[in-house]
This record gives C-alpha cells, structure tokens and sequence, in this order.
C-alpha cells in the first residue's frame, strides 16, 4: 500500500523519526492509526450513549433538572469515580 502525506504531515513523521520518538515511517503510520481506532471507538460509544439517552427520554426516563438535581448528580459523580479511582483519589489528596 502507498500512502501520499502532505509536506506538513511528512515533516512530523521525518521529525519523529529523527528525534527517535518512532523508528521509521511505517511505526509513526501505525501510532497513528491506533490513536485513530480509538477516537473512533470512543465515538462509536458516545453516539451509543446518546442514543440510549434519547431511547430513554422517548420512554418519559428523563431527569427534572433543577439546582438540588444537578447536586445531586454531581454528588454520585464524584462517589463513583472515588470508589473507581481511589488510588489517585489518596494521592492527590
């Protein structure tokens, strides 16, 4: 397979490669396309969740958001990523 970069994207992979950050062409091709795969994994979920959400509001789901709703919500927030992440939690804190 041939792939045809521009003058810019060939000057950072040219850069890579000379400062080390990656062996030759083909691993900076590969980084790349990793990193692409994942953003696309992530916004394969995120449409998922959106229409999961918009699923629920059809169902009559939705929140009534008010001040003490959105405390609330803010509140679980924060206790599930503690119990997630305590390790970071104690460490930074």
């Amino acid at each position: 397979m041939e792939i045809n970069l521009t003058p810019e994207q060939s000057d950072v992979v040219r850069h890579a490669v000379d400062t080390g950050r990656v062996h030759d062409p083909e691993q900076a091709v590969q980084e790349a396309l990793v990193l692409w795969m994942e953003r696309e994994r992530r916004r394969a979920e995120l449409l998922a969740g959106i229409d999961a959400a918009e699923a629920s509001l059809t169902r009559g789901e939705g929140r009534v958001i008010t001040q003490e709703s959105m405390q609330s919500l803010a509140h679980e927030v924060m206790e599930r990523n503690r119990h997630r992440f305590p390790a970071e939690q104690s460490a930074g804190h």
